[in-house]
């Protein structure tokens, strides 16, 4: 399968990513799908690696499907992205997130 990366497939992507809540992770396959692009996560990492600055795109919401950060431990950005959610509440228990308890579901109504 071909991957897309013109400007309106990222759009698509973005727009969702806009839409998880504070408090709230959504991964990258989620966001696929949301989209319009099931079984293409890369796509959305693809896509978030090329966010412009300007657009202020909530990027730490989005995790991989096993409930952890992406980026190596040692790696800044993992910091930046688990201080960013720990800001919103999101609770790690040994780098990980329940996304039984924090995943975003579209439907649901944030107190």
């Amino acid at each position: 399968m071909k991957m897309r990366n013109d400007s309106t497939t990222y759009q698509r992507i973005w727009k969702i990513v806009q839409s998880i809540p504070h408090g709230r992770v959504a991964t990258y396959g989620q966001v696929a799908v949301l989209a319009g692009f099931p079984g293409q996560a890369r796509l959305v990492g693809y896509a978030l690696h090329a966010t412009p600055e300007e657009m202020k795109l909530p990027w730490h919401r989005v995790i991989n499907s096993r409930g952890e950060i992406s980026f190596p431990p040692d790696d800044h950005r993992y910091h930046i992205q688990k201080k960013l959610l720990e800001l919103e509440g999101i609770i790690f228990q040994n780098n990980k997130i329940d996304l039984k308890i924090f995943r975003w579901n579209p439907g649901e109504k944030i107190p």
